[in-house]
């Protein structure tokens, strides 16, 4: 199938390779998010403490972070479908060394791996589902995949969890390596050869980083969720420390919050199209940072600690949609590369977001980290304001 052929799909709807991106992109969430379920386990099984095991979750997140603009600027030229392919297969890899490690070491190496190639997929599928809508569409079709990470929360985290607790901890990325094999044979079978742009040179590249509205755009991004990382990564400990919540209901609570973000990834790409960027992100934004300064204060009164854990779920990746379609619409010339500079500043913060909680539960107590986080969503709203302050498109030199 030529590459002109999946830039001219029909408006009225989506096209159903979408759906295709989003499970590669659930399957990479699966593996990036499972660990913070499964913590103690880890730390239990390889002799070391839950703090040093915290750092997997910094690890992939750093990696995955620096590897997606480097690795599409190195292959974003040649036929995506093969380096999608090419990707599952070191994804796969990763895997396989997470299950068979006897050794932290061993398993911050396979972190390592599948942050690297886990890193490319998210941003050609990010990408690739950008260039196949229609411009009306683009929202809803980037909401689409990022409901394939959020929907990892949902499905995979309890899934994970049980899995973890019942059958060992090396149980869930198991279920990874099956998933990625069916989606290699799915991505053989449904996708031809879609060449790409050769990518933009860096010249003009570093030319549209340098317009405060784009940096600002990114900055807003991973301050966001520097902020929910600092209370997310370490909701476990937040939940037994403060309500004395065990197996189950932790479950539970991972439960809840998953199914109330595949409802905000997929609801703030609809509303970004029908009321725009700009309304969307920042009124996201303020909601957010409202939860995080409210959620401490629920912990007495159950009934309001699930709602705000809900609506803080809906939240927690509502901006991604609009302000990938934002940058879209900022620097169209370097769409691809802004569009994967996000993705690594999203992951720049969660590595930040997790380190920064570490310090403040061992200095504080965990009771802070919502605090400290709601600190970084502000910081977050500020960078939107700026990057949403004059109506006009970036240009680039050639």
């Amino acid at each position: 199938m030529a590459d002109h052929e999946f830039t001219s799909q029909a408006f009225d709807k989506l096209d159903k390779r979408i759906y295709l991106l989003t499970a590669i992109a659930f399957a990479v969430g699966l593996v990036e998010l499972i660990i913070g379920g499964i913590l103690d386990l880890v730390a239990a099984d390889l002799g070391v403490s839950e703090g040093r095991a915290g750092l997997l979750i910094t690890a992939f997140a750093l990696v995955f972070g620096i590897s997606g603009p480097v690795l599409l600027f190195l292959f974003g030229r040649f036929d995506r479908k093969r380096v999608t392919l090419a990707a599952l297969v070191v994804f796969v890899v990763g895997n396989v060394i997470a299950v068979l490690s006897p050794t932290y070491v061993l398993l911050l190496l396979s972190r390592v791996i599948s942050a690297a190639s886990g890193g490319l997929l998210t941003v050609m599928s990010l990408t690739m589902a950008a260039r196949i809508s229609a411009p009306e569409l683009r929202g809803r079709a980037i909401g689409l995949v990022v409901m394939g990470i959020s929907g990892s929360i949902v499905l995979g985290l309890p899934v994970g969890v049980s899995m973890g607790h019942a059958f060992g901890w090396r149980s869930p990325f198991v279920l990874v390596i099956v998933l990625a094999l069916l989606l290699m044979w799915a991505v053989a079978a449904r996708f031809g050869t879609m060449t790409a742009e050769p990518p933009a040179p860096l010249g003009r590249q570093v030319a549209a980083l340098g317009n405060s509205r784009v940096l600002s755009a990114h900055l807003t991004t991973s301050f966001f969720l520097a902020g929910h990382y600092t209370l997310y990564g370490y909701l476990t400990p937040f939940v037994i420390t403060t309500m004395g919540f065990g197996g189950a209901l932790i479950t539970a609570v991972y439960f809840v919050f998953g199914a109330a973000a595949v409802t905000g990834g997929g609801l703030s790409g609809a509303l970004s199209d029908r009321f725009g960027a700009r309304r969307t992100l920042l009124t996201a934004t303020a909601l957010f940072a409202l939860c995080l300064v409210a959620i401490p204060h629920t912990t007495s009164v159950p009934i309001a600690f699930w709602v705000v854990l809900a609506l803080w779920g809906v939240l927690s990746w509502a901006i991604t949609p609009p302000i990938q379609s934002h940058l879209v619409q900022l620097a169209p010339r370097t769409a691809d590369i802004q569009q994967s500079l996000n993705n690594s500043m999203l992951h720049l913060g969660i590595a930040l977001g997790s380190f920064v909680g570490s310090t403040v539960i061992d200095r504080f107590g965990v009771m802070y980290n919502a605090r400290v986080g709601a600190l970084f969503v502000l910081l977050a709203l500020g960078a939107a304001l700026v990057s949403f302050r004059h109506p006009r498109t970036v240009t680039a030199k050639p």
